[in-house]
């Protein structure tokens, strides 16, 4: 795949007058039919913010820990209980956008190391923002990801058979553990938008705290 990143000058990045933002393609591995989004954010947003990202268009409850690997190098909040001597470098201090400078455009996003909810993101374009728009984004995606501990992949497949079979021996229990009925094609777009739209408003509202910050007299 050819990615569009733009102009970029060697040691100072991508060098445009306008915003930038990158398409990026969340997929959830190893489940057939693919559980799958697609997002626009901008390439200043760290990694922290792309798991809040995933979190809500997953329509995840951001329970339990999260890393990233990307270029050989794992990205997390740094829990000694979990890190095992390995080199954890936090996640809130990478940006897409420094990912995109060191050419990598694949990488992966590990959710629940109990469930282990593996992702595979691709960035797919890296663009001019339109200026009418509030990113975070979510642009499309299919089929509705798993519940919260639902057991990971073995898990989920026993959840959906008992709860696609009124007659199941396990239905009715399943159904009032979930709260009610899944439906795996039903991504709850209004849901997703409505995680989407907090955090881009949340960003918006800090740019422009930001913005006044610096223009107040020293």
């Amino acid at each position: 795949m050819e990615l569009d990143i733009g102009t970029v000058t060697p040691g100072i990045g991508i060098m445009t007058s306008n915003e930038r933002i990158a398409r990026l393609h969340i997929k959830l591995d190893h489940i057939e039919p693919v559980i799958w989004r697609r997002v626009e954010v901008p390439i200043t947003t760290s990694l922290k913010g792309l798991h809040d990202v995933i979190q809500a268009v997953m329509l995840f409850k951001d329970y339990h820990l999260f890393e990233f690997n990307a270029g050989g190098k794992r990205y997390a909040v740094p829990d000694p209980e979990w890190d095992f001597g390995a080199d954890t470098y936090a996640a809130r201090n990478v940006r897409i956008g420094a990912l995109v400078d060191r050419g990598i455009t694949t990488f992966n996003y590990t959710y629940d190391f109990g469930d282990d909810w593996r992702h595979s993101i691709t960035v797919e374009a890296v663009t001019d923002a339109d200026p009418a728009v509030e990113y975070p984004r979510f642009l499309d995606g299919d089929r509705r990801a798993p519940p919260e501990d639902v057991g990971g992949l073995p898990g989920f497949e026993d959840f959906l058979i008992a709860m696609s079979k009124p007659r199941h021996v396990q239905h009715r229990k399943v159904v009032d553990w979930y709260g009610g009925r899944f439906e795996p094609n039903d991504i709850g777009v209004d849901t997703i938008n409505e995680r989407i739209a907090k955090l881009a408003r949340r960003r918006t509202l800090g740019k422009a705290g930001f913005a006044k910050s610096r223009t107040k007299p020293h």
